[in-house]
C-alpha cells in the first residue's frame, strides 16, 4: 500500500508528529528515491540504513523548526527525542 507523505509540522498537523509518522514518511521518500517498494535481500542493509537516516534527519528537522503565526504566537514544533538521540 503506497501512503503519500503528509506534512508533520504544526499546524498542519494538529498534533505533534509521531514516531510511527516520522518513520513512514521516512520509508516513502526512500521507496520513491530508490524505486524499490521492498528490497532485494542483497540490498536490505543499505535500504533500511537510508530509511533509518531520513527518519533522524526528519526528526532534527521538526525539533529545529520554528512555526510563527496562527493565534500571534511563536512556537517550536517540537517533539520527544528518540532513545538514544543527541
Amino acid at each position: 500500500m503506497c501512503r503519500s507523505i503528509r506534512t508533520l509540522r504544526p499546524p498542519v498537523l494538529p498534533e505533534e508528529a509521531t514516531e510511527e509518522d516520522v518513520r513512514a514518511a521516512a520509508l516513502q521518500f526512500i521507496r520513491k528515491v530508490s524505486g524499490f517498494r521492498a528490497p532485494a535481500a542483497h540490498n536490505r542493509e543499505v535500504f533500511d540504513r537510508a530509511v533509518d537516516e531520513v527518519a533522524e534527519a526528519t526528526r532534527k528537522l521538526l525539533d529545529g523548526l520554528e512555526v510563527r503565526g496562527g493565534a500571534g504566537a511563536t512556537r517550536r514544533a517540537t517533539r520527544p527525542s528518540a532513545p538514544g538521540a543527541v
